[in-house]
């Protein structure tokens, strides 16, 4: 079976179009700039080279359209027919409490994806377009949703609840819901596996670190408590994000400066983190360079940074009363030796013992980067959220048949 898996954003779709019987991905691509005249298709085909193609593009329903005719294409193309995607897989940032696993898309999966609209407004009404564009495109295939949220559904109520009126909840389900469950669910599978071990007899601590970033308590399999919220807002320090802040901030800074509501949740979102402390990027890799060279705001940028993964880490330890394994994931998590190093020297109170040498090992593969002697296994593993898609996707219509 071939599946294409679909992330839509308000003005990008991303994609790849795996074949399941040996799960290699036969390519992917961005449609980027939706909406505008000059819209840039970019795709990869695993064996051919990189093509990119500039056009107007104003809606989802025509980016679909362009990225089937790039996999179907004479020369850059994989496929000689539409008709080889037997399913399509999208990614939904948001399930609720509606949704604690993947399903296959119905009328009644699709109303309640609309109804929670309002719980994440910048991202599921552009997965709703994505998968309105495939049905316009392929009327006949069959389509899933995949939540970030669904794997922390396993959160008991004394870690999802605020402590605010319970009323909020029963109204309006303010409860925090965790996100990057996907990738939280696929390293902590992953890291068992390596380590051969039975997940459900192992206390785990997952950071997903990229420019945005989590950490999750997992026990015995289960997530039982996750640093994002009710948003994405919540929990570390991110690339542009806040993180935690004393939520009175949010009046505070509005009446001083006169902002309104909007403005405030922008500043939030997209000019704070890393960009507001260090005044010069959100990418953690600008951040070190500026702090090897021993650029003071980028150094207070990192150790802020670290801090607050490290506070996390030593949190959810005492969360499930020990940590078996501690795993590192995601663009930042995978790549950025010296804040692996950071974080971990810190932590020798768990009984954690590094090997520096092999923290410094760069690999498309699990690996453990602690010592034979260390009381917490760490690893770094690369996570791959689009093929848990894709094998949830497969195995849902395979059911469904």
């Amino acid at each position: 079976m071939k599946v294409l898996v679909i992330n839509a954003g308000s003005s990008s779709v991303k994609y790849q179009l795996y074949d399941m019987t040996d799960e290699s991905v036969l390519a992917k691509g961005l449609v980027e700039r939706i909406g505008m005249d000059s819209s840039i298709l970019t795709h990869e085909p695993t064996d051919g080279q990189e093509v990119s193609e500039v056009s107007e593009i104003l809606e989802h329903t025509t980016a679909v359209r362009k990225v089937l005719d790039m996999l179907v294409h004479p020369q850059h193309g994989v496929i000689k027919s539409i008709d080889e995607i037997e399913a399509v897989g999208h990614r939904i940032v948001h399930g609720g409490e509606s949704f604690s696993k993947s399903s296959i898309v119905t009328p009644e999966a699709k109303s309640e994806i609309r109804r929670l609209f309002d719980l994440a407004p910048l991202h599921n009404p552009a997965h709703m377009s994505g998968i309105v564009a495939v049905e316009k495109n392929m009327p006949n295939v069959p389509q899933t949703v995949v939540f970030d949220t669904a794997f922390h559904q396993t959160m008991p109520e004394k870690a999802y609840l605020y402590a605010i009126p319970r009323v909020l909840y029963k109204k309006h389900k303010v409860r925090r819901y965790g996100f990057h469950g996907t990738s939280h669910n696929f390293v902590s599978a992953k890291a068992a596996e390596f380590l051969n071990r039975d997940i459900k007899d192992m206390k785990i601590i997952t950071c997903h670190i990229g420019n945005g970033g989590s950490v999750t308590a997992i026990l015995n399999g289960q997530s039982v408590d996750t640093s994002m919220g009710m948003t994405p807002l919540e929990g570390l320090m991110m690339g542009t994000r806040s993180g935690d802040l004393d939520p009175a901030i949010v009046p505070f800074v509005m009446n001083k400066e006169d902002l309104t509501v909007n403005e405030v949740n922008s500043m939030l979102n997209k000019h704070s983190g890393l960009q507001a402390i260090s005044g010069v990027s959100s990418d953690m890799r600008e951040i070190i360079d500026g702090m090897l060279a021993g650029e003071p705001n980028s150094t207070l940028a990192f150790d802020m940074y670290e801090y607050r993964i490290r506070k996390y880490i030593g949190s959810y330890a005492a969360a499930m009363n020990g940590v078996d394994t501690i795993v590192f994931t995601a663009g930042v998590g995978e790549n950025a030796v010296v804040l692996r190093e950071r974080v971990l020297e810190q932590l020798t109170f768990l009984g954690i013992e590094l090997d520096i040498e092999a923290n410094k090992v760069r690999s498309k593969q699990p690996r453990l980067i602690s010592t034979p002697n260390s009381k917490v296994q760490v690893l770094v593993v690369p996570t791959n959220e689009e093929l848990i898609i894709a094998r949830d996707t497969h195995r849902l219509v395979l059911e469904s048949k």
